[in-house]
């Protein structure tokens, strides 16, 4: 049995319980085995958050959860339970998110769910329930979603109480589809599962940290940053197979990002590394390979996480987060023959994560870090420098922000492991909430615009990944499909040969290509 401690928005505990035979065990037992007790009774704290992964218990009886009554958020997944009883979350009146998802659920008691108040998100997907007890959500009157999908039900009339608590609540739900029998009573066809949008089409044997679409030549390519194989690969379109090929690779030591990018007609490509130093490389035509230029701020980058690329006022920079507790930020400027330090922008705050952006027509960048509210930077054209502007309120703790433009205005996703995600939109000063997401083990929240559709990806480590769809009429995203990538840290659209594909970088497993699919709702 593994356990850990990590920091999210609160406190986390995650228990990994692989092939254990704890079936005997009560789950109150365990828990207090793990975390202690006191005269009172353990409590985690305020605010606090489980995660079971691939744990070995069959049931959640009465009282299961009555040692940890100021969690937060509950999740679920890849386990053997089989059977909720009445009462199994009695205490918890703090709960908000409860993930019971890709287990082996196939009964759930009337009265499971009694108490949860304050219930916002409830999902009890991919698991393997044929119908649910009548007034299973009585009671639940903050609850805002249910997620039902990859079950399969029998689309009976013991189900029609369902259809009817669908009618009567302000709750969203996503049923997927009926599976049992010609259906009597039928689930209504707003609720069935949307269709594709990307479909599976290629996997390369190998785990990716980063994807970083690129256009040279008139062609479109991807840089990958491998960081167990240790190099930077370089794909392209292969039009005989039809398929992605590798056609070149820089090695190094630990990389953890490589940045393409075409100055004066050069291919250059930046790569960051915890170890060994970060380099820039040159392409060399004539012999169809990269040779390194230069050393990258060898007494500036200590422990790099991500790479921005830009261009203000004619000249190229390139931006190094710094995630070590004594590091800096830095941005360096193009001087023709490598790239120099010109400002030393955020020391001291372990970032993680840099975007650029033009907000009213300002060049921007903002930086996400671990300790403490991400920052906007705007650019000073007098000191040819950047600027504290503002930072993003009510945001601890955020790991990456991606922006997107629609219709005119600039969105954020903001990603956080374990709370809400966000996206958040401009207004003139600052950025303000429109929308929130779940998160848990969430590493990358990345929008993609592929030709008319909008979408926007949230990744996850202990379960699927959530693609959501923008919906123009309520100007807010909806979930549209789950992806099955193992621990996702980046995503990146690609257009070649008129096709759209999606790459899904794996931290432990086969980095993915979705072919994206284009579907004609109007029929």
């Amino acid at each position: 049995m593994g356990w850990f401690w990590t920091a999210g928005a609160g406190l986390m505990l995650v228990l990994v319980l692989d092939l254990i035979p704890l079936l005997a065990l009560e789950l109150p037992v365990v828990l207090c085995s793990l975390c202690g007790s006191s005269g009172d009774g353990y409590s985690t704290g305020a605010g606090s958050d489980l995660s079971l992964v691939r744990s070995g218990f069959t049931e959640l009886r009465e009282g299961s959860f009555l040692q940890t009554p100021s969690l937060q958020l509950l999740l679920f997944t890849s386990s053997t339970l089989g059977l909720i009883r009445d009462d199994a979350f009695v205490g918890l009146l703090h709960l908000e998110y409860l993930f019971i998802e890709n287990n082996k659920v196939g009964s759930v008691s009337k009265n499971a769910l009694r108490g949860l108040k304050g219930l916002v998100h409830l999902s009890l997907a991919h698991n393997q329930l044929e119908t649910l007890p009548r007034h299973l959500f009585r009671g639940l009157d903050a609850l805002t979603y249910v997620d039902l999908r990859g079950n399969p039900f029998h689309c009976d009339c013991r189900i029609k109480w369902l259809v009817e608590w669908l009618s009567s609540t302000n709750a969203s739900a996503e049923l997927g589809e009926c599976q049992g029998p010609a259906p009597s009573c039928p689930l209504p066809q707003s609720n069935l599962r949307p269709p594709l949008a990307l479909a599976l089409f290629q996997s390369l044997p190998f785990q990716a940290l980063s994807v970083e679409p690129f256009w040279y030549q008139g062609e479109q390519h991807v840089a990958i940053t491998q960081p167990f194989a240790g190099r930077c690969s370089l794909l392209e379109w292969d039009h005989l197979d039809g398929a992605f090929r590798a056609y070149a690779s820089i090695n190094g030591s630990s990389p953890v990002a490589c940045k393409p990018l075409v100055v004066e007609g050069r291919l250059l490509v930046v790569l960051a590394q915890l170890a060994g130093g970060s380099h820039v490389w040159r392409w060399e035509e004539a012999s169809g390979r990269f040779v390194r230029l230069q050393e990258l701020g060898p007494q500036r980058i200590r422990k790099p996480n991500a790479l921005a690329s830009f261009r203000v006022d004619g000249d190229w920079f390139l931006a190094v987060a710094d995630s070590s507790k004594a590091g800096a930020t830095t941005l360096f400027r193009w001087g023709g023959r490598g790239f120099y330090a010109h400002q030393a922008l955020h020391a001291w705050h372990r970032d993680t994560h840099v975007e650029f952006l033009e907000l009213a027509g300002q060049p921007s960048l903002i930086l996400a870090s671990s300790s403490q509210r991400p920052v906007v930077y705007q650019w000073s054209r007098p000191g040819r420098a950047f600027l504290r502007h503002t930072d993003i309120p009510d945001m601890d703790d955020v790991y990456a922000v991606k922006h997107f433009r629609l219709r005119g205005d600039v969105y954020v996703c903001l990603t956080r492991f374990i709370g809400d995600s966000k996206v958040m939109r401009w207004e003139g000063s600052m950025f303000r909430d429109v929308q929130h997401m779940p998160s848990r083990g969430s590493m990358v929240f990345q929008p993609l615009g592929i030709g008319s559709h909008r979408y926007a990806v949230l990744g996850n480590d202990y379960s699927f990944s959530q693609v959501y769809r923008y919906d123009a009429r309520s100007g807010l995203f909806v979930r549209f499909q789950e992806l099955n990538t193992q621990a996702p840290r980046s995503f990146a659209h690609l257009a070649v040969h008129q096709r759209d594909f999606v790459f899904a970088a794996s931290f432990k497993g086969d980095t993915q290509i979705y072919r994206h699919i284009t579907i004609d709702l109007s029929a």
